[in-house]
């Protein structure tokens, strides 16, 4: 009961957070003076094309642009009717990008589950790599494993994800024939789900995969290491140790499960700290994510579409908080929801 009462205070929460960060992000990107509308009238002014600014002034009105700012964020949220009555976020209208001439909801479609797909991926590639290796390192602290753990770490700190994006595209395709960008094979783009697009999907996902977790499962892999060092140096280890506990048992069973608590902790910015990461890599990849659209939909300042990203990586870091909170209860038995009243 304990777990799902923290789970219904956590799920108002997230609600609450989010209603707050919609307010943030729509008033962020309004900062800077103008909008991709008004900037577009000001260009076909300065040529002299009265029938395109008839068209752009048609569209201010016609998405509320030419109300106050308050009101323009009601609308966009679906709290108020807008011209064409309640259609906004919480209808599942995400409005319409200046900048593509097309719906939101097009747009990102399909890149939001492409983007969720390399970025889990890239997760599950940091967790197999830097777990493994962390816990190696500090269990054969000092020795040659330890150097070269260590060695390997500090390189992939070092490298830059782009500049190792651009050697796996050369040498990858070179010599182990990996596809070079994109996320699948043209011919499927657009096609339903089957097992060759699937496969072709996998494939496409081995450079992406290693090039955005690189830089994420080295910084895991020494902190890990140094997090376990810390555990195996006090006294509840030598006491389990003095009572015969093998070492292997003891290590899995008492410090490992203290020493990976902040790394569970980390789901909650894992995923969007990827997902806001990886655009270069994105642009250098030619991947179909939501990085390169959102990089475009803000230097355009293509305001629906730039919001709604951002209010998408908003929730992926909410939804990872929840998840992490929910593990970290299990695998600490010394965190409980009870105990504060």
């Amino acid at each position: 009961m304990a777990m799902i009462r923290f789970a219904i205070f956590r799920l108002i929460t997230m609600l609450a957070t989010l209603l707050v960060v919609s307010v943030l992000v729509f008033t962020i990107i309004n900062l800077p003076p103008g909008d991709y509308l008004s900037n577009q009238i000001n260009e076909l002014r300065a040529t002299g094309q009265q029938s395109g600014i008839a068209k752009a002034e048609f569209l201010r009105q016609e998405y509320a642009l030419d109300r106050p700012l308050w009101e323009q964020y009601l609308i966009w949220m679906g709290f108020a009717p807008g011209p064409n009555g309640f259609a906004g976020m919480l209808q599942g209208e995400f409005g319409w990008s200046f900048e593509f001439d097309r719906p939101v909801s097009e747009i990102v479609g399909g890149a939001l589950w492409l983007t969720v797909l390399v970025n889990l991926a890239a997760i599950l590639f940091v967790y197999a790599v830097a777990l493994p290796l962390g816990v190696l390192a500090a269990a054969r602290a000092k020795t040659w494993v330890d150097y070269t753990s260590a060695f390997v770490g500090y390189l992939g700190l070092a490298t830059p994800n782009f500049l190792l994006a651009l050697i796996l595209f050369y040498y990858g395709n070179r010599y182990l024939n990996l596809p070079i960008g994109g996320l699948m094979d043209p011919k499927f783009e657009g096609q339903p789900m089957s097992f060759e697009k699937m496969m072709s999907v996998l494939v496409h996902l081995i450079i992406p995969t290693f090039v955005i977790g690189t830089s994420g499962a080295a910084a895991m892999m020494q902190r890990l290491r140094a997090n376990l060092l810390d555990e195996l140096g006090k006294p509840y280890v030598e006491t389990a140790r003095a009572k015969g506990m093998s070492e292997s048992r003891m290590l899995v069973k008492y410090p490992l499960r203290v020493a990976f608590n902040p790394f569970v902790a980390d789901i909650g910015t894992l995923l969007p700290a990827m997902v806001s990461g990886s655009v270069l890599v994105s642009v250098v990849l030619g991947l179909q994510t939501i990085g390169p659209v959102l990089l475009t939909s803000l230097k355009s300042q293509d305001q629906f579409l730039s919001a709604f990203v951002l209010m998408f990586v908003a929730l992926l870091t909410l939804i990872g908080t929840l998840v992490s909170d929910l593990l970290l209860a299990l695998l600490d038995p010394r965190i409980r929801f009870g105990g504060r009243s």
